[in-house]
């Protein structure tokens, strides 16, 4: 990974150490003072017909403000923390080759200058690859110039510009370096030395335990399956958050094999445990005082002899049996041995997280999580996710579904063959059975539960936009770490 490092200070902008100076600028129109703190400068924008429109980045020479070379961005109309943080991490991302890099805002944005930190941070980082040729560097440090920023906005930025980084970097990297046991070590390598602790139960536990789920998809890969737990419990913890990822290190489909083209991009089906993962470590960087306990289901889905086939039956971890239609349908069956495994301990709330259902993309686009759940959890969540400006949607589970799940032989099918509509909402169904009750009656109120299916806004397959490149996105990491944050601050 490489991400700059972020400070901030209040001496006058840019300072002398700086190789760039950065200034988000909103809407000279709609601001028309924003700009008196640094004279001539409005009379240089006005001359290249620069407007301070949304996420707009555009070097200028402006000897009034600097010397150093010297670019601005634009916030837009909207004077929030959103466009800020939007446009501080664009700026970020197309200023390149410059070490140390100076960021300032402009008259009204200055009460946003954490948001900034945010953005630029963000839009900082850049997953080297496997290039024989790197391209231009983009900033080692950044400082950010206000006094409305405060130590602990910076290092709240840097824990999660760090969380972020974590996703991208895993979900990045090819699926033939990160087999379930890589992946698996990758999680205890990301918490070394936080206190975390980690369990790792490979084929064998699986296999005493009863995770017939996992092993179920496992079955077709040489590469055995893991499931990785994490815990992280403050002694004054308050309350207890699980979350459950889906991490499918390679998605062929199984036997119901994927065309050419869907397969392309399926290393990054192991998106939802990396942002589980990257949660946790946040959480406990920043010492909320929360329990939170995350299971990271990991496994291939290959096509061999001794792949599960369509028609097969799968004992889980409850108990509960399901007959597998569709083995691209794989997600879910790991997951329910994770929801399983996370409701034992009774927490307060579980998520799961997972790239679970193209008709999640048909629904919503490539940028709006799909949400399902508990009511009020999924109300919950949908507070956090604005406050963090993460676009999140909705989704009914509607009882009338209950009984396109249904099995001649099994307990649940784990895919609808005969009807593609509504696809995200069955998935969702079919999670929500095996999320355990809050007591021992079978009539017991289930543990509150939300679904997050990322499988849109997990990766941006088109243009950067923001401070968001093209690929992985680290979708939801800021909107759980903002959760959690909600439920320490009420305890």
């Amino acid at each position: 990974m490489t991400l700059p490092a972020l400070s901030h200070t209040v001496d006058p902008f840019p300072g002398s150490a700086a190789d760039a100076a950065v200034l988000v600028v909103p809407d000279t129109e709609a601001f028309p003072d924003a700009l008196d703190a640094y004279p001539g400068l409005k009379d240089v924008l006005a001359a290249v017909g620069y407007t301070g429109a949304a996420s707009s980045f555009t070097r200028v020479h402006a000897p009034s403000v600097t010397q150093l070379p010297f670019a601005v961005v634009g916030a837009g109309k909207t004077a929030d923390a959103s466009s800020v943080r939007d446009a501080a991490g664009t700026a970020l991302r197309s200023l390149t080759g410059f070490a140390d890099v100076a960021l300032a805002l402009a008259g009204p944005l200055d009460e946003f200058a954490a948001a900034a930190a945010e953005g630029a941070v963000y839009g900082g980082y850049r997953f080297e690859g496997y290039r024989a040729k790197p391209g231009k560097p983009r900033a080692e440090n950044i400082t950010v110039h206000s006094a409305t920023v405060s130590a602990d906005d910076i290092e709240r930025a840097r824990v999660l510009g760090d969380a972020l980084a974590l996703v991208k970097d895993l979900v990045s990297v090819p699926a033939e370096w990160q087999s379930p046991a890589d992946l698996a070590q990758s999680a205890a390598d990301a918490v070394a030395g936080l206190d975390v602790s980690v369990d790792v139960l490979d084929e064998n536990a699986l296999a005493e335990q009863g995770y017939g789920g996992v092993l179920g998809v496992a079955q077709g890969s040489d590469r055995p399956p893991r499931v990785v737990r994490l815990e992280y419990a403050p002694a004054d913890a308050a309350g207890h958050i699980a979350l459950v990822g889906k991490g499918i290190t390679f998605d062929t489909g199984g036997l119901s094999l994927k065309p050419a083209a869907s397969m392309v991009g399926m290393k990054f089906d192991m998106a939802g445990s990396a942002t589980v993962l990257a949660t946790l470590k946040a959480i406990a960087e920043l010492k909320l005082p929360v329990r939170v306990t995350a299971w990271m289901c990991i496994t291939d889905n290959m096509p061999s002899g001794s792949a599960t086939r369509p028609g097969d039956v799968l004992r889980m971890l409850d108990g509960q049996t399901v007959e597998v239609l569709n083995t691209d349908a794989e997600g879910r069956l790991v997951l329910a041995d994770g929801l399983v495994a996370a409701s034992r301990e009774n927490p307060d709330v579980i998520f799961d997280v997972a790239t679970l259902t193209g008709a999640i993309l048909v629904a919503l686009g490539h940028r709006h999580t799909g949400v399902m759940g508990d009511d009020d959890a999924v109300s919950e969540y949908l507070a956090a996710a604005e406050s963090a400006d993460e676009l999140a949607w909705p989704l009914p589970l509607p009882d009338y579904m209950e009984d396109s799940l249904d099995s001649p032989i099994a307990d649940m099918l784990n895919a609808n063959m005969g009807d593609r509509a509504g696809g995200s909402m069955f998935a969702g169904l079919f999670l929500q059975r095996f999320v355990g009750r809050t007591g021992d009656a079978e009539d017991a109120p289930r543990i509150p539960w939300v679904h997050l299916d990322i499988a849109g806004s997990s990766e941006n397959g088109s243009s950067p936009y923001g401070f968001t490149d093209k690929g992985a996105t680290g979708a939801t990491v800021r909107s759980l770490v903002a959760f959690a944050e909600a439920r320490a601050k009420e305890a």
